[in-house]
């Protein structure tokens, strides 16, 4: 009890119980994390601690520690347990012998020097070894020590966990289109900022080659209020946004151009096109929707399907869903795309439509029905993304605890979690409709420019694919 009573308490050496002699130490292991912790809390971004490239051309050859974090430990032992609270610094020196790697272990030792009755100061010798015992560090402490014993229980702060910055984890899925060349694409009724944008980052990333249709008077007068410059764009003038969306279509029917991208119209207006049976650009399978995701507690991309476009799909839909889905992780090169078939539940149960339709689609794939990937449903989905939800339920199966595809039973559900994601989550959303002749970047109105670049990406990929297939 006194071992797990002093865990959760902090507690002091008063200036009396100190003697001359005495000592306390702490050992710590250098990791990564440690480096760029300290970097942000501090604001020292020089590149010989958080660059690996420039790190190879210093003195040292590799990234290493900011030399102050050893004195950050040395100010730990003072402040928590030597003299520990109460304790105020007077004065503090500090020689740096040798850097700090990643995987040393420091052990910081502080061993009382000298005291001082008339004003209670104490002044201790500070050393930090590392696990080979050279001298890292070697200095002085002055400290006003406390003289009132305290004994606390120890404040529970708030977990830091480091993830990518929204701006990295973007480059990370621009990174499915490295090393493919532009492709020509149509932007339907690109007029308002975020859409026109879009289309232009993504031209400027050399992703494609846009042509923009819609009214011209009122996308070169967006160009120049937002001083956004049209070179390299094509533009087809059209009256209204149910024209750009005939036009766009008709372009991509005709092979004029390898994608599309909903600007500023509604969806309706464009899937309406897109559905049409003579005009349209409908294929053998039904068409569907997937959200290719990015997110911070995740360890793969996610793909969500269909959460835009197929409100209550049946049985049948739901096969050719998979089927987008799996297809198109196949060219993210996602190897055996694992697909969780989500439900309420993970078991069938014949008052749950979703369980059975689950049931049955593992059956098809079973029997060849559906190609290139591995099914399993239902699933919850605590079951579906998390391995140890899965053991605690005594599920075994190669796809529960690690899905790339979650296939949703209703666009209501696929909407909410989605959103979720990325409103909570942080999660990054690339958007694209799949079973067209040509690939449609399908995103909100409200979506920013960044992501619709990123749904670009992903149709680059397909469009590529689909070269290489004629």
């Amino acid at each position: 009890m006194d071992n797990i009573e002093a865990l959760e308490h902090i507690e002091n050496r008063t200036y009396d119980e100190i003697k001359v002699g005495d000592s306390a130490t702490l050992v710590r292991t250098l990791r990564p994390d440690d480096i760029q912790m300290f970097a942000i809390m501090s604001g020292d971004m020089n590149p010989t601690h958080v660059d690996p490239e420039y790190a190879k051309s210093s003195s040292f050859r590799e990234v290493v520690a900011h030399g102050m974090w050893g004195g950050v430990l040395i100010s730990n032992v003072l402040g928590t347990q030597f003299p520990g609270p109460g304790t105020v610094y007077v004065d503090q020196t500090l020689h740096f012998e040798r850097a700090v790697r990643v995987g040393d272990t420091l052990t910081v030792k502080v061993t009382c020097q000298r005291k001082f009755d008339h004003n209670h100061h104490i002044l201790f010798d500070c050393l930090c070894t590392n696990q080979d015992g050279l001298k890292v560090i070697q200095g002085t402490a002055e400290v006003l020590a406390p003289t009132e014993k305290v004994r606390r229980p120890k404040v529970n702060l708030p977990e830091l966990r480091l993830s990518e910055t929204k701006k990295s984890r973007y480059e990370h899925l621009l990174e499915v289109s490295k090393g493919l060349s532009a492709i020509r694409m149509g932007v339907a009724h690109p007029c308002d900022p975020e859409s026109l944008k879009g289309a232009l980052l993504a031209r400027d990333r050399g992703l494609i080659e846009p042509t923009l249709v819609g009214p011209e008077d009122k996308i070169r007068a967006i160009a120049e209020q937002y001083t956004l410059d049209l070179a390299g764009c094509t533009i087809i003038n059209v009256a209204h946004s149910h024209a750009a969306a005939e036009t766009a279509v008709k372009l991509a029917r005709d092979g004029q151009v390898e994608a599309l991208m909903k600007g500023s119209l509604h969806t309706d207006e464009l899937m309406g096109e897109v559905v049409a049976k003579e005009t349209g650009l409908r294929t053998e399978r039904r068409i569907s929707h997937v959200f290719v995701m990015d997110v911070p507690t995740y360890p793969r991309p996610l793909l969500i399907t269909d959460a835009a476009v197929n409100v209550a799909p049946t049985l049948e839909d739901k096969a050719d869903i998979v089927q987008n889905a799996i297809d198109l992780a196949l060219m993210l090169h996602i190897v055996d795309p694992k697909v969780a078939i989500l439900a309420a539940v993970e078991t069938v149960n014949p008052k749950m439509q979703s369980t059975l339709d689950a049931a049955a689609l593992c059956k098809m794939a079973d029997r060849g029905q559906i190609r290139g990937g591995l099914l399993d449903g239902p699933l919850a989905f605590d079951n579906a993304i998390s391995v140890v939800a899965a053991r605690s339920k005594g599920i075994k199966s190669v796809v529960a605890g690690q899905a790339d595809i979650l296939l949703v039973p209703d666009i209501e559900s696929g909407n909410m979690l989605a959103k979720q994601l990325e409103y909570l989550a942080e999660a990054l959303a690339a958007g694209i409709v799949l079973g067209t002749r040509v690939p449609i970047v399908l995103t909100s109105r409200a979506d920013s420019a960044q992501t619709r670049t990123a749904s670009t990406a992903v149709a680059v990929v397909m469009a590529h694919a689909k070269r290489k297939k004629n």
